[in-house]
């Protein structure tokens, strides 16, 4: 049976072999996935361990996603553009780097929230490793503007310099949160860390007076600290991440299996599992 594996520290806690189980049992795909936990300093040795096992794939997160990126002998265009890993897949030829946390994020939001990003005014709130994950997936959808926020511009910055050339025709561009004041958009998605510390992002308020939709990469039981936030605002709709955390597992699923499982059914049993209606 072909063996996957979530390499992290911790790892305890992810949702991915719930997922990929569901995923193989829905496709008739014969698998195994497991959760790896592996030394902070030990990441390479226990990938190669598991690959000498006979691992076929791997998803990575905390705190690999770098070093995934700087193990791999091929990288797709994505993972390259996001410069972190979270998906491995071993080959006669080396192993490939795939990130697929930015295209989950957009199916998501395209496909399950039902959002245009075609034309919209994109706010993305964050500049660190979530956030440059997702900024090239956002642009390949033409949005009419992408303005990254951050706390300190100047990572922003580097990351519409690093992005510049794929902005084609979307008006592309960076600020300080305290910059936003009096802007408009249709769409804010909130990649800081600041619900991990049950906050939300010191922006002001005037910025989310447009809003359609408001996104937290986060998710857990309830609104996030962010959403909570604009739910007190009046934002007429919210949406967390846990149908990025699904939508990127399928991907991951599709450039090991060559299958794309249907993710409603699963994300609506995860949905209910973490809102402690079932299990």
């Amino acid at each position: 049976m072909d063996r996957y594996a979530v390499f992290g520290n911790p790892v305890a806690h992810s949702k991915s072999p719930l997922i990929h189980a569901a995923f193989a049992a829905q496709t008739g795909q014969a698998l195994r996935y497991e959760a790896i936990l592996a030394p902070v300093d030990g990441f390479a040795g226990a990938l190669d361990a598991f690959r000498q096992a006979g691992g076929r794939g791997a998803n990575v997160t905390v705190p690999f996603k770098l070093e995934a990126h700087a193990l791999a002998d091929h990288l797709t265009p994505r993972a390259r553009a996001a410069g972190a890993v979270n998906t491995l897949r071993f080959d006669a030829d080396g192993t490939l780097g795939d990130n697929t946390d930015g295209a989950g994020l957009v199916r998501d939001l395209q496909a399950n929230l039902g959002f245009a990003l075609h034309g919209a005014r994109v706010l993305l709130l964050g500049a660190g490793g979530a956030a440059r994950g997702a900024v090239l997936p956002l642009l390949e959808c033409a949005p009419a503007s992408l303005v990254i926020a951050n706390r300190s511009p100047a990572k922003a910055e580097a990351l519409v310099a690093h992005f510049a050339t794929a902005a084609a025709q979307c008006e592309l561009r960076a600020c300080a949160f305290a910059a936003l004041d009096g802007q408009g958009f249709d769409l804010v998605i909130n990649a800081t860390a600041a619900s991990l510390e049950g906050s939300a992002p010191e922006v002001p308020a005037s910025a989310y007076r447009e809003l359609s939709l408001a996104y937290d990469m986060m998710y857990g039981r309830g609104d996030t600290a962010f959403l909570a936030q604009l739910r007190a605002l009046g934002v007429p709709r919210l949406a967390d991440g846990l149908g990025m955390l699904v939508e990127q597992a399928a991907e991951s699923f599709m450039l090991w299996r060559g299958v794309r499982p249907s993710t409603a059914p699963v994300l609506a049993t995860l949905r209910a599992h973490i809102d402690g209606h079932s299990g």
